[in-house]
């Protein structure tokens, strides 16, 4: 009975000790943590486009195996499939992000300019607004 107990309050206290951690917020990320995760994520694009490239390359190859084999075994050979050429993504290279700076201090708004007239006319307010008010 004791052993029940101790079992159901155990798992108890870790159901809501796992909670308790599941709310906790992710801590905020640096900047140099934020340029290495660009880094990573550049990479694996670019990782993704020799893939690619690669994998044309071969296909090519195959295909152009197989046209040969049947050139010389005398069989009609089908026409290629136009498709768009292999194309290589060079070497890796990172460019950091340009800093994003808020508005206020990138210098985006214009200067207030100084006033030449009133802000206001000499129209009264019916003239302005000839309907009636309901």
């Amino acid at each position: 009975m004791k052993k029940t107990l101790n079992l159901c309050g155990l798992l108890l206290g870790m159901a809501v000790a796992s909670a308790a951690v599941a709310k906790l917020p992710a801590p905020a990320a640096s900047p140099e943590a934020k340029l290495k995760a660009a880094e990573a994520a550049a990479k694996t694009a670019w990782t993704t486009k020799v893939d690619a490239y690669q994998l044309c390359q071969a296909q090519t190859r195959v295909a152009n195996h197989v046209r040969e084999g049947l050139a010389a075994a005398g069989k009609p050979v089908p026409t290629a499939t136009p498709t768009p050429p292999c194309t290589d993504p060079g070497p890796f290279a990172f460019a950091p992000p340009a800093e994003v700076r808020p508005i206020e201090a990138s210098g985006a708004h214009s200067p207030a300019t100084t006033a030449a007239s009133p802000p206001s006319s000499n129209q009264t307010s019916a003239e302005t607004n000839p309907a009636p008010k309901k």
